[in-house]
């Protein structure tokens, strides 16, 4: 059973992440021109906020919420987790998450390529997400498991 979060739990998402400036015709704009890395820049933010919100209850120490977080941001995990994501996605959230495995870094320090390249997909999908459609990436996040401890 996936653990409880205030933020799985609220129905108010756009409340939580609300992105700035969407109504402008010129920011609108602005936003379809921003790189897949842009997008997974901003995805990045958006997804460890998501897991420290998730792992926020019930209260631990602070040493116990970084160390689940980190476990769950870290580049394999974001890889894991598009995997178990990409059976629910439609064909233009497929093409988001090519155009993000494609703009990623192909040299990487601490993990293959591959990894690097589908956790930057991931982020480039929820960064798409959150300025574009917050119900479909509250739902999407909602398929995440998350792991008690």
């Amino acid at each position: 059973m996936t653990p409880s979060s205030p933020l799985r739990d609220s129905p108010f998402l756009a409340d939580w992440l609300s992105p700035v400036c969407r109504d402008s015709v010129d920011s609108i704009a602005q936003i379809r021109q921003l790189s897949p890395l842009s997008l997974a820049y901003l995805g990045d933010a958006v997804y460890e906020l998501f897991m420290r919100t998730a792992y926020l209850c019930p209260p631990k120490r602070m040493n116990d919420y970084h160390r689940q977080v980190v476990r769950k941001v870290r580049a394999e995990s974001q890889a894991e987790c598009l995997q178990a994501l990409y059976p629910y996605l439609t064909d233009a959230e497929k093409n988001i998450v090519r155009q993000g495995r494609n703009a990623s870094p192909r040299r990487t320090k601490r993990v293959s390529p591959e990894l690097y390249q589908q956790a930057t997909s991931l982020e480039t999908l929820i960064g798409y997400l959150y300025l574009y459609d917050l119900p479909r990436l509250q739902e999407l996040l909602d398929k995440i498991p998350l792991d008690s401890e």
